[in-house]
């Protein structure tokens, strides 16, 4: 119910929209800087803003609100030990993104991005291109109605896609595992905890597989997790 003049500061009058708040403050008046979607700063503007206010020696007070990074990651289920990069929105172009993808998987770390909804299938396509079983979490709408957590392949996530065309709406984060733990698995490896997964539940497989091979029982299990339908074939 406040009715105060607004100043609006999207990327483009991010700059002159710093100076024009800097001024404001240092003359006495409080500003509340808002995002529309997310915590302002992050991937929305307003990094330039809370710097210039810092230059000037002026205050920044940071209230805590929902940002999809810590959601997703927080209901994502993947391996975060190593840590977590936040890489912002993917690239625009072909070349860059399957760049920006392949770096992702080699990294030690599990990449955090934003992706805009007329991307996100050439996004995933590229994914499955460079890595049929890379393991991935699409999450989109989250803490709203229609909040979406789907972990798995890029292919399966094209599938829930192509189920429904307005899946496609709003914007979506994707985090991607590296391809570490999968490196670790040979084939012989692969072939009997495929086969031990017939008989006996996920974990109960993935233990019998580390007594039998010396590999770690998590690895294991994520793959199995990660790949139900290769351990049914």
């Amino acid at each position: 119910g406040l009715q105060k003049p607004a100043l609006r500061c999207d990327r483009h009058r991010e700059a002159q929209a710093a100076e024009h708040i800097v001024a404001a403050v240092a003359a006495g008046e409080r500003v509340a800087f808002l995002s529309d979607a997310g915590t302002p700063g992050i991937s929305d503007p307003g990094s330039r803003i809370a710097a210039a206010m810092h230059a000037a020696n002026l205050r920044v007070m940071p209230i805590p609100g929902a940002s999809a990074v810590p959601t997703a990651l927080s209901a994502s289920g993947l391996d975060l030990q190593a840590g977590y990069c936040f890489a912002g929105f993917a690239p625009e172009k072909a070349a860059a993104l399957r760049a920006f993808l392949q770096a992702a998987l080699l990294s030690p770390r599990v990449t955090v991005f934003f992706e805009a909804p007329h991307r996100i299938h050439a996004c995933l396509r590229t994914l499955h291109d460079l890595d049929p079983l890379a393991h991935l979490v699409l999450a989109k709408e989250l803490s709203k109605q229609f909040e979406t957590v789907l972990p798995g392949t890029a292919q399966a996530a094209l599938a829930w896609l192509d189920a429904d065309p307005k899946r496609a709406q709003g914007e979506f984060v994707l985090l991607l595992q590296p391809r570490q733990a999968q490196a670790t698995l040979d084939a012989q490896a692969l072939t009997l905890l495929q086969r031990l997964a017939q008989e006996l539940p996920a974990s109960r497989a993935a233990a019998v597989a580390a007594d039998l091979t010396g590999l770690k029982r998590d690895v294991l299990y994520r793959w199995l997790l990660d790949h139900k339908d290769a351990a049914a074939d």
